[in-house]
C-alpha cells in the first residue's frame, strides 16, 4: 500500500520529536562537561540543534514566490 505525502511527512515528524526526546535524554543523563572542552557533549548539541532545525522546516510553512509576490514580506501585488 504507497503512502502519501502527508503520511510520510507524518512519519518523517515523529521520528524527528523521537530523536529529539532521545537526545534531550542523553543529554540530562551526561556527566557534567567541561565548558567548551567535551567534544562528544558539543556533537549531542549540534545534533539537537540540526533536529530542532529540521522539524521547524518540516512543520513550518514555507514562503513560496510568485510574480505577484516575489519575495516575503512583499505583500500582495492587486490587479
Amino acid at each position: 500500500m504507497p503512502s502519501t505525502p502527508s503520511d510520510l511527512i507524518a512519519a518523517a515528524e515523529k521520528h524527528l520529536v523521537s530523536a529529539a526526546e532521545a537526545l534531550t535524554d542523553e543529554m540530562r543523563s551526561y556527566p557534567m562537561p567541561v565548558s567548551g572542552c567535551d567534544a562528544q557533549y558539543n556533537h549531542l548539541i549540534a545534533e539537537r540543534n540540526r533536529v530542532h532545525a529540521a522539524l521547524t522546516a518540516l512543520t513550518g510553512t514555507p514562503f513560496v514566490a510568485t510574480p505577484r509576490t516575489p519575495y516575503e514580506g512583499a505583500g500582495i501585488e492587486s490587479r
